[in-house]
């Protein structure tokens, strides 16, 4: 019998519903394993690991926090316009669309088949998209089948059942009731109250506590991991005398203490938003260490998060007591915000977030530099991370336009563990004037700063730099963040009239 040939509307409709059903039946499957191995999240994960380090610094830099969902967007038209196009060459044929469709199911299980943390079951998520695809391909373009009206509606509708039924099993799982349950958190230990002149938040710089939904996030998770307190356990290995196991009541139940810090990410630039101040509460992760008995020739902390997300910390900043490293599981004086690591997460003082803060973790193996790679390390980030000393401007903005006459700058410093002593501004290539700064907290966390400055009217610019209390004085040499953070001297542009 001849070959039907399809209109071209029709043939991109069966591509394209083929799509939708695929990625739905995977994600039902899903659901039921882990969420995890929907085929969509798994390739995007795969996508997030495979893209090379210029590229993802470029994503950070020019989409911030949005790069994600910039990312599952940029997939979506992807895959709606490979499917039109398949379904447009099978138009005599289904052939042609039936080997694409089964190309990104194999592409599906491929991820899945390789994503930490999921299991060998989890391949079913991507197996049950690649058939069902399939079917429903051949099914709307048969060999001696015109697709109907009736049956795109049939497939979509089915596809959109598929898809909310995945979504609301997924939800069984959500642990934002299980955060709910956790109740007040109050501490043994709290942490110093912050006085009013700790910050300058009426001349323009942040507040000193950053509210938990403005804290910065920069991970690799597509989507927030969902862990439930009752599920979740910290398994402690390695290079040690005794392994142990902790589950959250075993953590919550100890005394625990406050502790007042500020946190950047490696990926800030110059002037960049990525840094945030939290009280933070748990319990100090050496003493977790010292009951497991680490091992001499000890160097790396190597901790894994629930998504297979690892990280490799300095076994001696882990122990070393004057520095605080945390098990965190509060923040800001409620339980940890599911996208900020609940139920628990690492914060260690002074170094960058990418050795410091494994959100949502649930492994720390304590092993060797050789022995094992974390997740940024084979990409080509530095093995040390201190936090640099840096400064900022946040007022006034940079290409801002301000009344000649005084101006008054205001901004922050941070040089975590270590301290800020001074911090000096310049109007254009004049003399540094030094600024005032606010009353220090910790040497752990930033200072606020201002100055006043006499400006004419035309173009100018303004720069920052700051002195810690070793007597490092900022660098003027601009680097990029990567292999281990940017340095520089903040400098923006402004015009007075």
């Amino acid at each position: 019998m001849a070959q039907t040939s399809l209109r071209a509307w029709r043939a991109v409709a069966c591509g394209v519903l083929a799509l939708l059903a695929a990625l739905a039946a995977g994600h039902l499957v899903a659901a039921l394993i882990n969420v995890g191995a929907s085929p969509y999240l798994a390739v995007g994960n795969a996508a997030i690991d495979l893209t090379p380090l210029p590229l993802k610094d470029f994503a950070v830099r020019t989409f911030g926090t949005h790069d994600k969902q910039v990312l599952l967007g940029g997939m979506a038209v992807v895959l709606l316009g490979a499917a039109a196009l398949a379904g447009l060459a099978s138009r005599r044929s289904p052939w042609p669309g039936t080997v694409v469709i089964a190309l990104f199911g194999l592409v599906g299980v491929a991820a899945v088949a390789t994503r930490p943390g999921l299991g060998a079951v989890a391949v079913l998520a991507p197996l049950a998209s690649l058939v069902t695809g399939v079917l429903v391909f051949r099914g709307l373009r048969g060999k001696e089948t015109v697709a109907s009206r009736r049956s795109f509606l049939i497939v979509l509708a089915g596809s959109a059942v598929a898809g909310v039924a995945g979504q609301l099993l997924a939800s069984t799982k959500d642990a934002g009731a299980s955060r709910a349950a956790v109740g007040p958190l109050v501490p043994a230990r709290r942490a110093p109250a912050i006085p009013a002149d700790a910050d300058f938040a009426k001349l323009g710089t942040p507040p000193f506590l950053t509210p938990n939904r403005d804290f910065y996030r920069v991970d690799t998770a597509l989507t927030v991991p969902q862990v439930r307190t009752e599920d979740w356990s910290l398994r402690i290995s390695g290079m040690v005398d005794r392994e142990r196991a902790y589950r959250y009541q075993d953590i919550r139940g100890r005394p625990l203490v406050e502790r007042t810090i500020t946190m950047t990410c490696v990926s800030n630039e110059v002037g960049g938003p990525y840094v945030s101040t939290a009280n933070f509460i748990g319990v100090d992760l050496a003493d977790l260490l010292r009951e497991a008995g680490v091992r001499p020739g000890a160097e790396q902390l190597f901790s894994t998060s629930v998504d297979g997300w690892t990280s490799g910390t300095p076994v001696a900043d882990a122990l070393d007591p004057t520095r605080g490293a945390m098990l965190a599981i509060g923040m800001n004086g409620e339980p940890l915000p599911l996208e900020h690591g609940f139920p628990a997460r690492l914060v260690i003082p002074g170094l960058y977030g990418y050795v410091s803060a494994t959100k949502w973790v649930t492994r720390l193996e304590v092993t060797t530099w050789q022995a094992k790679q974390a997740y940024w390390l084979q990409r080509g980030w530095g093995e040390q991370a201190p936090i640099k000393t840096q400064s900022r401007i946040d007022t006034p903005k940079g290409f801002e336009t301000v009344p000649a006459g005084t101006l008054r700058v205001a901004g922050v410093a941070w040089a975590q563990h270590t301290g800020i002593d001074q911090v000096e501004v310049r109007l254009d290539n004049g003399p540094w004037q030094r600024a005032i700064l606010s009353r220090e907290i910790t040497v752990d966390t930033w200072r606020m700063w201002w100055a006043e400055l006499s400006v004419t009217p035309g173009a100018h610019q303004i720069s920052c730099r700051a002195k810690d209390k070793r007597g490092y004085v900022q660098t003027a040499e601009r680097a990029g963040t990567v292999p281990d953070g940017a340095t520089g001297w903040h400098t923006i542009s402004f015009v007075a009239k």
